[in-house]
C-alpha cells in the first residue's frame, strides 16, 4: 500500500535522513518550528525555510496513558489505544520540539539520552494508505 506524509510541510520525506522544516528569520535570526508565515520575536515575514537537526537530547518526557480528544487524528480507538512516550527534545542551541517518541516506557527515558528523528507510521486510512509522521527514537549507543 501507500504511504504518505501527515504534514509534508513540518519534515523531509521520504528521505534516508529526514528532518524537520523550521523557519528562520532573516531579520532577528530567531527559529520556530514549524515554520510560521512570520516572526513572533520581531513580526518580520521574511522567514526562511531552515533545516533542524536530526539528533538532539531528551530535555523531558511523560506519557500520553490515554486517547487524545479531538482533533488527534491517530485512528486509534478506546480499544485499540496504546499509551506513547512525549518530550520535548532541544536540537542543538536553536530549538526545542515537543514530538512523539517510539519509546513509551519511562524506565527506559532518561533526561539528556540522545535521540535522533525517525519517521514511523502514524494510522492507517480506510483506503489502505498509511499515514507517516515523524518521532523520535533513542539512539541505540551499542551499535
Amino acid at each position: 500500500m501507500s504511504q504518505v506524509a501527515f504534514a509534508p510541510e513540518v519534515f523531509t520525506w521520504p528521505s534516508d535522513s529526514p528532518q524537520l522544516i523550521s523557519g528562520k528569520c532573516e531579520q532577528c535570526a530567531s527559529v520556530t518550528f514549524p515554520k510560521p508565515s512570520s516572526c513572533a520575536r520581531c513580526g518580520s515575514v521574511d522567514v526562511a525555510e531552515h533545516l533542524l537537526a536530526r539528533t538532539g537530547t531528551l530535555w523531558t518526557f511523560t506519557t500520553q496513558e490515554f486517547l487524545p480528544k479531538e482533533p488527534y487524528a491517530g485512528g486509534e480507538t478506546p480499544e485499540t489505544f496504546r499509551p506513547y512516550g512525549v518530550g520535548l527534545v532541544q536540537l542543538g542551541d536553536e530549538v526545542r520540539v515537543e514530538a512523539r517518541l517510539t519509546e513509551s516506557d519511562p524506565k527506559r527515558l532518561q533526561i539528556g539520552m540522545e535521540l535522533e528523528l525517525v519517521i514511523v507510521p502514524f494510522r492507517t486510512d480506510p483506503d489502505g494508505t498509511t499515514v507517516m509522521t515523524f518521532a523520535f527514537a533513542p539512539i541505540d549507543k551499542d551499535n
